[in-house]
């Protein structure tokens, strides 16, 4: 099985949406394996998103990824990096297919609800960020 990280932004949990969010993702065959709520600080969020530095969009990414709680998770499935960017839509809700959690629950492009790793190799790193490796029940 494979797995990648599901991050549940600050504009989803100040919604209270986590849980609506998480049933989307084991209703389409994935399974939450390890979890955590917490608080990113800056210079974290600077650090998580770093492949982005250069990016126009990096320093505001970075303040709003840092202004709430966030639900970091890994999620694990056949073919999971797909499977999410499938489930969460396109990164601009305005794009994003019908039913997918970015059409439904993002309010812009940056505050679109969620963040799923790009590839499986993104995804270690990324996993590798938020858990430790005890921290996954596989």
């Amino acid at each position: 099985m494979q797995k990648t990280l599901s991050i549940i932004k600050p504009d989803a949990t100040a919604r209270n949406l986590a849980g609506t969010i998480n049933s989307r993702f084991e209703q389409n065959g994935l399974r939450i394996i390890a979890q955590k709520r917490l608080q990113l600080t800056k210079a974290q969020a600077n650090k998580f998103y770093e492949v982005h530095k250069d990016k126009a969009f990096y320093d505001s990414l970075c303040e709003f990824m840092s202004s709430g709680q966030i639900v970091a998770q890994v999620l694990s499935g056949e073919d999971a990096v797909t499977k999410n960017r499938e489930i969460m839509g396109a990164t601009n809700p305005a794009n994003a297919e019908i039913g997918t959690i970015r059409r439904d629950f993002g309010e812009s492009i940056e505050h679109n609800a969620v963040h799923g790793s790009d590839s499986e190799e993104n995804a270690e790193t990324e996993i590798a960020f938020f858990f430790s490796g005890l921290e996954i029940m596989e």
